[in-house]
């Protein structure tokens, strides 16, 4: 083992981690599969509700690797960004580390580009217009690479605070997009053929009387069981899928809340991303199908998205 450990910067993960390939790399990781546990939360300092979380993930003999998360609400009376992320990936035989990571870039790489595999299974081929829903750090990233599953004419973006949306449709029109803000959501909802949201948002901002027929609808925001972007009338009329079934049906309010009223069985859900990905189910089926698919992350993500990093790293 070396004396030291290279670390790779937002930057080079985000330069390693182009789209089209990440995609591609994780299919093949959701095909095949790893040991996934359940995420570690610890609580380190109650005063401050400073959390630290640890997720972990490994495939026997061939690779190992953690993120470690803190999360230090205090920090924002310190000038300090609230949450941390690093990525320590390890030698799958030996256990012996191989690098540190960007675990923040890691997140929003990986986040995207499972949404935007999803979407090759469950969108429409034929879809023309993407809307992307909230203007928050991991929009961007979502529109690049739902961009790189389909072929889009227009970009729509939406978001609570208008200068916030026209901020993030300059910016994605520099990359290459044709996108626009858009002020009225009930309209935009009318054009999208892929919904794509991403926001904080408590309570439904996708309302399934506004969501048009053969629509897709991905939803990565919500990350705790009470947490909703889409009502339950949107749930009830679309084919639901989900990114794990261990985690979005205990995290994912967008399923875990109309299970609950009984708005939607269990047996409704019809397949988690690996399945898809093995094509041991089905996708979209229909032109006029409404699909919908909510995530919440899951640590394989972060171990193929590592690799990828450490290898293309090495060329």
């Amino acid at each position: 083992m070396s004396a030291s450990i290279p670390h790779y910067s937002a930057e080079q993960v985000h330069a390693a981690l182009g789209y089209s390939a990440l995609i591609a790399e994780l299919k093949e990781a959701f095909a095949q599969g790893a040991s996934v546990p359940l995420r570690h939360a610890h609580q380190v300092n109650e005063q401050e509700n400073a959390r630290l979380l640890l997720m972990p993930a490994w495939r026997e003999g061939e690779a190992l690797g953690v993120k470690i998360v803190t999360a230090f609400p205090g920090n924002a009376q310190r000038g300090a960004a609230t949450v941390a992320a690093t990525y320590v990936l390890l030698d799958g035989a030996t256990g012996h580390p191989l690098a540190l990571i960007d675990g923040e870039a890691l997140t929003l790489r990986r986040t995207a580009a499972a949404s935007a595999l999803a979407s090759s299974f469950l969108s429409r081929e034929d879809s023309k217009t993407l809307l992307v829903i909230g203007t928050g750090k991991l929009a961007p990233y979502m529109a690049g690479a739902h961009a790189a599953a389909r072929k889009f004419e227009r970009v729509l973006v939406w978001g609570r605070a208008p200068d916030k949306a026209r901020s993030l449709a300059n910016r994605l029109a520099g990359q290459g997009l044709n996108a626009s803000p858009i002020a009225d959501l009930r309209q935009a909802l009318a054009q999208a053929d892929v919904v794509t949201c991403a926001t904080t948002a408590a309570t439904a901002i996708v309302h399934g009387a506004h969501v048009r027929p053969g629509t897709h609808v991905d939803l990565v925001g919500g990350f705790t069981s009470t947490m909703r972007e889409a009502d339950d009338a949107l749930v009830a009329k679309s084919s639901v899928f989900v990114d794990t079934y261990v985690g979005a049906l205990t995290e994912g309010g967008d399923v875990v809340e109309p299970i609950r009223a009984g708005v939607l069985k269990r047996s409704d859900v019809r397949a988690e991303l690996a399945e898809l990905c093995r094509g041991e189910r089905e996708g979209r089926t229909s032109a006029a199908e409404i699909t919908l698919f909510k995530s919440v992350g899951t640590a394989l993500e972060d171990l193929a998205a590592a690799r990828m990093v450490y290898r293309e790293a090495a060329r």
